[in-house]
């Protein structure tokens, strides 16, 4: 049995309410925080950084967020997209008016920028729910998109309509511009990652957590019980935007360096985002590190195998994505709704007891 629990006693209720009750996983959870943060930053190179990593690290912090909120709460949002750019712009205005502030203070403003943004355009969810939400939400993404483009002061009247991330450092090492090194890129991203993950998963574990999801099996039974719908939903819209605002911000100043609102933050990014906490579980921080991952390593996978190996054409290669990630989420809503963490629970079940059938 590869999950020993003979001796792994509890003796008290701390120990036994933790996120990882079982030895192994507390020391597997360690072993991969120690290969992320020592081992990593001294192997990657530019392509490591640039093709996977950096951007897994991003996604997967949009993915908490996208998760708290529909995973958690219920809520459903087609405006993930627009709410990165929020985080995005907020960053680059308070980079350009204050620059001997530091980054990540920038970084961290941005989110809470876009958690107001977040919780204002999530009050129609007091009145609205399922498709009427979604179409509010997918409003959203467009008016965000269309503000930014049109008003030049979010670009700072820049001839181009782009935005350019100033060159910035974290104690004397450049996290932004042209000449950042990619293990400075992965660095602040994991750090950010890391610590977004640990404060999901604290609120999904508490009292916040369980009137989200009271609010998500039924509103109307966990507001007799006691449960504020108007505060347990605009949490749920903050603190979800806060997330993506971070993510956005990051993926504006570490990973691109400039962008176009319009190509960068468009429907489709939605979408990626959306399709990432489908495949990998809905109500699960695990399940928004695999979406992400997936969504991550499958084109970059496709391109070594297709282009690389069998000499496919790269527009062939891209229309076998998308087929392959439209039939995985037609056969995760059917047969696994809750995706590969669910996967790689009973995997884990199993685990358990093997060699043993039962």
């Amino acid at each position: 049995m590869l999950y020993r629990e003979a001796g792994d006693f509890k003796t008290s209720y701390v120990e036994d309410s933790q996120t990882f009750p079982i030895a192994f996983d507390r020391y597997r959870y360690w072993a991969v925080l120690l290969v992320a943060f020592l081992v990593i930053p001294l192997v990657i190179d530019d392509y490591w950084a640039n093709a996977v990593f950096v951007p897994f690290l991003i996604y997967a912090i949009a993915a908490i967020g996208l998760n708290i909120l529909v995973g958690y709460c219920g809520q459903v949002s087609l405006g993930t997209g627009g709410f990165m750019a929020v985080g995005a712009y907020a960053c680059y205005k308070l980079m350009t008016a204050f620059p001997d502030i530091s980054i990540v203070i920038h970084v961290i403003l941005a989110g809470g920028i876009t958690a107001a943004v977040g919780a204002l355009f999530g009050l129609p969810s007091l009145r609205i729910k399922g498709f009427y939400l979604a179409v509010a939400t997918l409003a959203a993404q467009f008016f965000l998109v269309w503000l930014f483009n049109k008003v030049s002061w979010f670009y700072n009247y820049s001839a181009s309509g782009q935005i350019s991330a100033p060159e910035r450092s974290v104690f004397g090492i450049a996290v932004t511009g042209a000449q950042v090194a990619p293990w400075a890129q992965y660095m602040i991203c994991l750090v950010f990652c890391t610590v977004s993950a640990i404060i999901a998963r604290n609120l999904t574990r508490g009292s916040t957590g369980r009137k989200w999801m009271a609010i998500r099996d039924m509103d109307i039974a966990a507001e007799i019980i006691g449960v504020n719908p108007l505060r347990a939903k605009l949490s749920a819209f903050a603190v979800s935007s806060f997330f993506v605002g971070i993510s956005g911000a990051l993926f504006f100043a570490v990973y691109l360096g400039a962008v176009e609102v319009g190509e960068a933050f468009g429907i489709q990014k939605s979408f990626l985002v959306l399709f990432m906490i489908i495949i990998g579980g809905l109500g699960s921080i695990f399940g928004s590190f695999a979406g992400a991952a997936f969504m991550v390593l499958l084109p970059v996978a496709l391109k070594v195998v297709g282009v690389d190996w069998l000499g496919f054409p790269t527009d062939t290669v891209a229309h076998f994505q998308l087929v392959i990630v439209g039939a995985l989420i037609m056969i995760f809503l059917i047969a696994e709704p809750h995706g590969l963490a669910q996967l790689w629970r009973l995997t884990k079940e199993k685990l358990r007891l093997w060699p043993f059938p039962y």
